[in-house]
Parts: structure tokens; C-alpha cells; sequence
């Protein structure tokens, strides 16, 4: 095994494991947990900084220096390198997982903005900062409502 097919398994490795940890957020998110998020949080941190050191450790071994991007690198670099075809393919398998974690993250993305917006919405409600809903008058004209209830003035 190349130290290339070595670097490219545990990239992939941890790819797989930031994949589970979507998952995890995914399901903390459609099941109203927050209180789990923060743990989840912290452990995709970790796993980026990891895979961020990993990709940097891949690019030196490949040698991929030069101003296009790591994807042209690497393909550029498989390809004057024929015989290296573990690392091809762990690279092929390497891209997939990365597209499946995109849509993952996108995805996780869509659902924290929904719970945004509705916990927003909830605290306009309570604090009637929906007051841009007029009523009328017994006069036909609209008047804003002031948000004091009857019992109040009693």
C-alpha cells in the first residue's frame, strides 16, 4: 500500500464518520432536539479540522501544487500515475462521499433554518410584534390593535 491509498483510506474513513454525524444532527433536527446539537457540533469540528489536515496531507504527497483546484490536481495526477489504482479508486469513492455529505450538510441546513423561522414566529406571537395586523373600527376604519385585553382595563 502507497503512502497515497493510506492517507486516501483514512480521509475516507473520516469522511464516512463525518457522514454518521449528519445523520445524527439530521435526526437531532427533525426530532426537536437541541439540547443534543451542541455535542454534535463539536464533534463535526473536529472531524473537519481532521479532514482538513488530511487533505493537506494528501496534497503533499500528490504534490499538487499549482492554481487549479484539488479535483483537477488529483485527476491530473491518477492520470500520470497509472499504477496507482487502489488510490484511484478510493479517490472515485472519496468524491461520492463528499457529494453525499454536501447534500447531508444542505439538507441539515434547510431544517435549522425551518426551526429559525418558526422560533422566531413564536417569540413575534409572544412579544406581538405581529401587530401589523390591523382590525377595524365600529367607524369601518382600521385601527392597530394595542394588544391590551379587555380584563386589563377592568
Amino acid at each position: 500500500m502507497t503512502e497515497l491509498t493510506s492517507v486516501l483510506t483514512r480521509e475516507t474513513e473520516l469522511v464516512s464518520r463525518f457522514i454518521l454525524v449528519l445523520n445524527q444532527e439530521q435526526a437531532a433536527l427533525k426530532s426537536a432536539r437541541p439540547d443534543a446539537l451542541a455535542a454534535i457540533n463539536a464533534e463535526k469540528l473536529q472531524l473537519v479540522e481532521q479532514l482538513n489536515q488530511i487533505g493537506n496531507e494528501r496534497a503533499q504527497l500528490a504534490n499538487l501544487a499549482g492554481t487549479a483546484s484539488d479535483l483537477e490536481k488529483m485527476k491530473a495526477w491518477l492520470q500520470q500515475h497509472p499504477q496507482e489504482k487502489k488510490s484511484a479508486a478510493l479517490w472515485v469513492k472519496l468524491l461520492k462521499l463528499a457529494r453525499e455529505a454536501k447534500t447531508l450538510h444542505d439538507l441539515n441546513g434547510k431544517l435549522l433554518n425551518i426551526h429559525l423561522q418558526q422560533t422566531t414566529d413564536a417569540i413575534a406571537v409572544l412579544t406581538q410584534q405581529h401587530q401589523a395586523h390591523s382590525l377595524y373600527g365600529s367607524d369601518g376604519q382600521s385601527a392597530m390593535s394595542t394588544g391590551s385585553r379587555i380584563v386589563d382595563s377592568a
